[in-house]
Protein backbone atom coordinates (compact mmCIF):
# COMPACT_ATOMS: atom_id res chain seq x y z
CA UNK A 1 0.00 0.00 0.00
CA UNK A 2 0.95 3.82 -0.02
CA UNK A 3 2.14 5.25 2.82
CA UNK A 4 -0.58 7.55 3.16
CA UNK A 5 -3.11 4.62 3.07
CA UNK A 6 -2.79 1.90 5.81
CA UNK A 7 -4.65 -1.08 5.84
CA UNK A 8 -6.65 -2.35 9.03
CA UNK A 9 -4.07 -5.55 9.59
CA UNK A 10 -0.43 -2.32 8.78
CA UNK A 11 -2.93 -0.13 11.53
CA UNK A 12 -3.24 -3.06 13.82
CA UNK A 13 0.23 -3.65 14.25
CA UNK A 14 1.35 -0.63 14.51
CA UNK A 15 -0.86 0.63 17.90
CA UNK A 16 -0.21 -2.91 18.79
CA UNK A 17 -4.02 -4.26 18.84
CA UNK A 18 -6.08 -6.33 17.64
CA UNK A 19 -7.51 -5.83 14.07
CA UNK A 20 -11.15 -6.17 15.80
CA UNK A 21 -10.24 -3.48 17.81
CA UNK A 22 -9.34 -1.45 14.62
CA UNK A 23 -12.60 -2.09 13.39
CA UNK A 24 -14.65 -1.09 16.13
CA UNK A 25 -13.44 2.02 15.97
CA UNK A 26 -14.36 2.23 11.99
CA UNK A 27 -18.00 3.39 13.05
CA UNK A 28 -20.52 4.59 9.42
CA UNK A 29 -19.68 8.01 10.23
CA UNK A 30 -15.49 7.25 10.08
CA UNK A 31 -15.75 5.27 7.12
CA UNK A 32 -18.08 8.00 5.27
CA UNK A 33 -14.78 10.27 6.17
CA UNK A 34 -11.65 8.33 6.60
CA UNK A 35 -12.19 5.29 4.41
CA UNK A 36 -11.45 4.05 0.89
CA UNK A 37 -11.65 0.60 -0.73
CA UNK A 38 -8.67 -0.28 -2.93
CA UNK A 39 -9.18 -2.98 -5.13
CA UNK A 40 -5.43 -4.91 -5.36
CA UNK A 41 -5.09 -8.39 -7.29
CA UNK A 42 -9.04 -8.28 -7.51
CA UNK A 43 -9.58 -8.25 -3.80
CA UNK A 44 -11.43 -5.19 -2.44
CA UNK A 45 -9.27 -3.91 0.55
CA UNK A 46 -10.28 -1.13 3.28
CA UNK A 47 -7.48 1.60 3.99
CA UNK A 48 -7.65 4.49 6.02
CA UNK A 49 -6.73 7.96 4.68
CA UNK A 50 -3.97 10.28 6.55
CA UNK A 51 -6.33 12.20 8.49
CA UNK A 52 -8.22 8.84 9.70
CA UNK A 53 -4.71 7.67 10.91
CA UNK A 54 -4.12 10.49 12.70
CA UNK A 55 -7.58 10.11 14.81
CA UNK A 56 -7.00 6.44 14.99
CA UNK A 57 -3.41 6.89 16.31
CA UNK A 58 -4.88 9.14 19.26
CA UNK A 59 -7.22 7.08 20.02
CA UNK A 60 -5.00 4.21 20.65
CA UNK A 61 -2.34 6.48 22.24
CA UNK A 62 -4.42 8.23 24.69
CA UNK A 63 -5.60 6.69 27.72
CA UNK A 64 -9.30 8.24 27.00
CA UNK A 65 -9.73 7.88 23.22
CA UNK A 66 -13.47 7.56 22.98
CA UNK A 67 -13.43 11.29 23.78
CA UNK A 68 -10.52 12.54 21.46
CA UNK A 69 -12.07 10.53 18.23
CA UNK A 70 -15.78 11.81 19.15
CA UNK A 71 -14.30 15.09 19.03
CA UNK A 72 -12.11 15.08 15.97
CA UNK A 73 -14.32 13.48 13.57
CA UNK A 74 -16.26 16.53 13.95
CA UNK A 75 -13.85 18.24 12.79
CA UNK A 76 -13.10 20.97 15.83
CA UNK A 77 -9.99 20.39 17.86
CA UNK A 78 -10.27 23.91 20.18
CA UNK A 79 -13.61 23.39 22.11
CA UNK A 80 -14.68 23.78 25.63
CA UNK A 81 -15.02 21.44 28.28
CA UNK A 82 -18.42 21.69 27.71
CA UNK A 83 -18.84 21.83 24.16
CA UNK A 84 -16.41 18.73 24.16
CA UNK A 85 -19.04 16.92 26.46
CA UNK A 86 -21.74 17.77 23.99
CA UNK A 87 -19.88 16.46 20.63
CA UNK A 88 -19.23 13.36 23.09
CA UNK A 89 -22.80 12.62 24.11
CA UNK A 90 -24.34 13.19 20.44
CA UNK A 91 -22.18 10.88 18.86
CA UNK A 92 -23.33 8.56 21.68
CA UNK A 93 -26.44 9.25 20.81
CA UNK A 94 -26.05 8.88 17.25
CA UNK A 95 -24.59 5.34 17.89
CA UNK A 96 -27.26 4.72 19.97
CA UNK A 97 -29.66 5.81 17.16
CA UNK A 98 -28.17 3.64 14.68
CA UNK A 99 -28.37 0.58 16.77
CA UNK A 100 -32.36 1.28 17.28
CA UNK A 101 -33.10 1.80 13.66
CA UNK A 102 -31.11 -1.45 13.11
CA UNK A 103 -33.05 -3.16 16.04
CA UNK A 104 -36.44 -1.47 14.75
CA UNK A 105 -35.85 -3.38 11.18
CA UNK A 106 -34.67 -6.60 12.78
CA UNK A 107 -38.29 -6.77 14.67
CA UNK A 108 -40.14 -5.76 11.74
CA UNK A 109 -38.38 -8.48 9.68
CA UNK A 110 -39.38 -11.20 12.40
CA UNK A 111 -42.60 -9.96 12.68
CA UNK A 112 -43.39 -10.60 9.27
CA UNK A 113 -41.42 -14.35 9.23
CA UNK A 114 -44.30 -14.65 12.35
CA UNK A 115 -46.77 -13.68 10.39
CA UNK A 116 -45.84 -16.28 7.79
CA UNK A 117 -45.04 -19.20 9.85
CA UNK A 118 -48.89 -18.84 11.18
CA UNK A 119 -50.33 -18.62 7.73
CA UNK A 120 -48.25 -21.59 7.19
CA UNK A 121 -49.16 -23.32 10.40
CA UNK A 122 -52.72 -22.88 9.92
CA UNK A 123 -52.73 -23.87 6.24
CA UNK A 124 -51.01 -27.14 7.49
CA UNK A 125 -53.87 -27.58 10.10
CA UNK A 126 -56.72 -27.26 7.37
CA UNK A 127 -55.08 -29.70 5.36
CA UNK A 128 -54.38 -32.05 8.22
CA UNK A 129 -58.62 -31.50 9.09
CA UNK A 130 -59.08 -32.03 5.22
CA UNK A 131 -57.08 -35.28 5.17
CA UNK A 132 -58.98 -37.17 8.69
CA UNK A 133 -61.95 -36.38 7.12
CA UNK A 134 -61.24 -38.49 3.81
CA UNK A 135 -60.04 -40.54 5.81
CA UNK A 136 -63.25 -41.12 8.09
CA UNK A 137 -65.29 -41.31 4.69
CA UNK A 138 -62.99 -44.02 2.75
CA UNK A 139 -63.11 -45.61 6.17
CA UNK A 140 -66.72 -45.21 5.96
CA UNK A 141 -66.93 -46.69 2.58
CA UNK A 142 -64.54 -49.44 3.05
CA UNK A 143 -66.97 -50.73 6.16
CA UNK A 144 -69.88 -50.63 3.63
CA UNK A 145 -68.22 -52.27 1.03
CA UNK A 146 -67.30 -55.35 3.70
CA UNK A 147 -70.46 -55.58 4.26
CA UNK A 148 -71.73 -56.20 1.55
CA UNK A 149 -69.10 -58.45 0.39
CA UNK A 150 -69.81 -60.80 3.85
CA UNK A 151 -73.85 -60.52 2.81
CA UNK A 152 -73.21 -62.00 -0.73
CA UNK A 153 -70.52 -64.11 0.00
CA UNK A 154 -72.79 -65.69 3.43
CA UNK A 155 -75.69 -66.20 0.76
CA UNK A 156 -73.43 -68.05 -1.31
CA UNK A 157 -71.33 -70.09 1.43
CA UNK A 158 -74.90 -70.99 3.50
CA UNK A 159 -75.72 -73.12 0.02
CA UNK A 160 -72.44 -74.51 -0.40
CA UNK A 161 -72.02 -75.88 3.34
CA UNK A 162 -75.38 -77.70 3.56
CA UNK A 163 -74.39 -79.29 0.56
CA UNK A 164 -70.66 -80.57 1.35
CA UNK A 165 -71.47 -81.43 5.01
CA UNK A 166 -68.94 -84.74 6.30
CA UNK A 167 -71.01 -87.74 6.34
CA UNK A 168 -70.41 -88.97 10.18
CA UNK A 169 -68.04 -91.69 10.44
CA UNK A 170 -68.49 -95.32 12.33
CA UNK A 171 -66.78 -96.14 15.04
CA UNK A 172 -65.07 -99.23 14.17
CA UNK A 173 -61.84 -100.66 15.47
CA UNK A 174 -60.66 -100.09 12.07
CA UNK A 175 -61.59 -96.38 11.63
CA UNK A 176 -59.90 -95.56 14.61
CA UNK A 177 -56.05 -95.37 14.49
CA UNK A 178 -54.03 -97.60 17.37
CA UNK A 179 -52.06 -95.88 19.89
CA UNK A 180 -48.36 -96.31 19.20
CA UNK A 181 -46.32 -97.49 22.64
CA UNK A 182 -43.29 -95.57 23.43
CA UNK A 183 -41.56 -97.94 25.63
CA UNK A 184 -40.35 -100.15 23.20
CA UNK A 185 -37.35 -101.35 24.45
CA UNK A 186 -35.98 -104.52 23.14
CA UNK A 187 -38.15 -104.40 19.71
Amino acid sequence: MSENLKTIRELADEFKVSKQAVRKRLTDEFRANYVETVYSNGVETLVVTVSGYRLLKQHFSSSNGSANVGRNVGGNDNVTSDNKQTTDNSYVFKILEQQLAVKDKQIENKDSQISQMQNLLDQQQRLALQDKQLLEEYKAEIKELKALMMAAHDDGEKEVAAQNQPKPETDTAEAQPKPKKWWRFGK
